[in-house]
Parts: structure tokens; sequence; C-alpha cells
């Protein structure tokens, strides 16, 4: 039995604040040179995809419990 339910824009997001955690820790570390803006356009995009994928997948799990309630 699972503990808990898949929520796919959950682990969008955290992939994404995660990656920009790498890049501001490659550029502190010195290992390459990042400007200040450059994680802000990958932050944004990120958490917009992370919203529709959440949106999408309450819509497909209430489509089908309705299709379980009805049928």
């Amino acid at each position: 039995m699972l503990r808990h339910e898949f929520r796919p824009g959950k682990l969008l997001a955290g992939l994404v604040l995660t990656l920009a955690g790498v890049i501001y820790a490659g550029d502190a570390g010195g290992a390459w040179e990042t400007p200040w803006f450059a994680v802000i356009p990958l932050v944004t995009g990120g958490l917009c995809l992370a919203g529709v994928t959440g949106l999408a997948t309450r819509a497909i799990r209430r489509r089908r419990a309705g299709a379980r309630a009805g049928g």
C-alpha cells in the first residue's frame, strides 16, 4: 500500500530549484561564472511548468475518480 500519492508537480519544482542551487553553487565554487539574473527565468519557468503539471494531474485524478463513482 502506498503511503502517499505521487505528485509530479512537486517533483518538478524540486528538481528545478535543485538545479538553480547547483548553478549558484558552481558559481560560488569558481567552477563557472553565472550572471546574477541567469537563474530567474529558470526558476520562474520551472515553477510555472510545475503548476501546470499539478493542475493537469489534479484534473486527471478527478476525471478518473468520477468515472469510478459513476461507472
